[in-house]
């Protein structure tokens, strides 16, 4: 038996090149891993890692088995016989043997997962870029993507593909840096062939998608014929041998048969899935565990999914205390002015004329445009003349993710952060903030609001209260900020 304890000596005795290329991969995996040998910490330590490792291990131990020399007596009176059937096969091969040997060829031999690492998502999306002609926009857009993992911590350095992601990033950025309007993007055939091979070495469990879609029913009406299809899916999964008992989610996706089949085949008062609280939890914890993010969407298979209904939830205090909630990832003055907020965020700046709230923002909006997504500034009240030109300028944050405009377009999707200067020049309600907020999920808001004589913003006090981060500019260049992120940040405008 081959275990982490005695994996080099034997692998050593056997010769890795010996071995099949998927098990050759992963061998060059525990190499990295392992800094061929010198240290397992990191098995030890990555419960992602250790699982695709342990999996290896275990293929390898029966792969060994398989291999082991047959002692074959043949009767030396056999031989010309059995050496002139060889040459004969050999001459004229069976169809159907070579038909099963072009099958096996093509067999899919990656790794089943829960889910596939972001790392080897980008790996994916930069192996499609091959011989494709691409814009400088689309190409920040993938580079802010991988930073923005990065900076969250999706992607780390002690992950088995940091010197693939390494060479990405460096690729993005010398390609943007040299490039004019657009470039047909071509990639070395051996550092080609190098990610295509990590990108099929892992594939989603069948049962995992089917999980997605059965619980996609969960709570929807009239949807026999989307339960019909995905019956008629696990029944065909079986039959070929894509779904196994050794899946490891097996017995839930034979629980998951079963209530479809009630529904689809024993008369009901009504047409809709029965999934009890207990079941639909246990499933929610296997795809909340596998990072699946949300269940809107598209997943692998390209089908859409029903929004699964919010669960009301209770939580015992020291699990919800241990709970880690992404941000977004600020640095420099605007953390020690703001804090980190969470993707989403709502801020409010207000002060009298001529004091810089607008110099705020757009530095703000700069800063945020270089490092965290696209943003787009609502110019409303001094429109796109020479005034908001000079402070562009002034403030030096021009930049292809930092867009201007004089109203607020119908669709906001395709920005993360969206500044309104100001709501009162625009009219705007705590009612159609609200709106706004609702309809574009995930977007940040940063209001601008005129001031009153005394120095207090011009609205209801309902503006305050709906948002995460208040900004007032009291004094020519001096902001304070009080808000959920870090109470009490001060900062210098100029």
């Amino acid at each position: 038996m081959i275990t982490t304890n005695n994996y080099y000596n034997q692998i050593n005795s056997m010769g890795a090149n010996h071995l099949p290329s998927t098990l050759l991969k992963s061998h060059e995996l525990v190499n990295k891993v392992t800094q061929e040998g010198a240290s397992w910490e990191t098995y030890n330590s990555n419960a992602t890692i250790k699982r695709m490792i342990d999996l290896y291990l275990t293929k390898l131990n029966e792969y060994v088995k398989q291999e082991k020399p047959k002692q074959k007596t043949v009767n030396p009176g056999h031989k010309e016989t059995v050496k002139r059937e060889k040459e004969q096969h050999q001459s004229k091969p069976n169809k159907k043997h070579k038909e099963k040997a072009v099958k096996q060829k093509k067999m899919d031999t990656a790794t089943p997962v829960e889910h596939i690492e972001d790392e080897l998502k980008f790996i994916k999306r930069f192996t499609l870029l091959n011989g494709k002609t691409k814009t400088a926009e689309q190409l920040l857009g993938f580079l802010n993507s991988l930073q923005k993992a990065i900076i969250e911590k999706r992607i780390r350095k002690t992950s088995p593909y940091a010197n693939e992601i390494k060479i990405i990033q460096e690729k993005l950025v010398q390609t943007y840096n040299t490039m004019d309007r657009s470039v047909q993007i071509q990639l070395k055939p051996e550092t080609m062939e190098k990610m295509i091979k990590l990108v099929k070495s892992e594939k989603v469990m069948p049962s995992i998608k089917f999980i997605k879609r059965y619980v996609g029913l969960q709570g929807k009406k009239a949807i026999k014929d989307k339960a019909q299809k995905l019956f008629d899916d696990m029944k065909k999964a079986v039959k070929q041998g894509v779904l196994t008992k050794a899946d490891k989610y097996a017995d839930k996706v034979n629980v998951m048969y079963l209530s479809l089949h009630n529904l689809l085949f024993k008369p009901k008062q009504h047409d809709a899935l029965d999934i009890s609280k207990h079941e639909l939890n246990g499933l929610l914890g296997i795809l909340n565990g596998c990072g699946c993010h949300g269940l809107d969407g598209i997943d692998d298979d390209g089908e859409e999914l029903q929004a699964v209904t919010k669960q009301n939830k209770i939580m015992n205090s020291v699990d919800f205390a241990r709970m880690q909630f992404d941000s977004i990832g600020f640095s420099g003055k605007w953390l020690d002015f703001i804090g980190d907020p969470s993707k989403g965020f709502t801020a409010m700046v207000f002060g009298k004329p001529k004091m810089g709230k607008s110099y705020l923002c757009i530095d703000f909006a700069g800063y945020l445009a270089r490092n965290h997504g696209k943003v787009l500034y609502v110019a409303k009240e001094e429109k796109l003349d020479a005034t908001l030109q000079k402070k562009l300028n002034d403030t030096n944050v021009k930049h292809p993710n930092l867009f201007v405009s004089d109203y607020l377009p119908d669709t906001l999707s395709n920005y993360d952060y969206v500044f309104i200067d100001s709501v009162n020049k625009m009219e705007l309600q705590p009612g159609d903030l609200d709106t706004l907020k609702a309809n574009n999920p995930g977007v940040s808001f940063i209001y601008v609001f005129q001031t009153t004589k005394e120095g207090n913003f011009r609205g209801s006090n309902h503006f305050q209260h709906d948002v995460d981060i208040v900004i007032e500019v009291p004094e020519k260049g001096r902001a304070t900020q009080n808000g959920r992120f870090n109470q009490g940040g001060e900062m210098d405008i100029f």
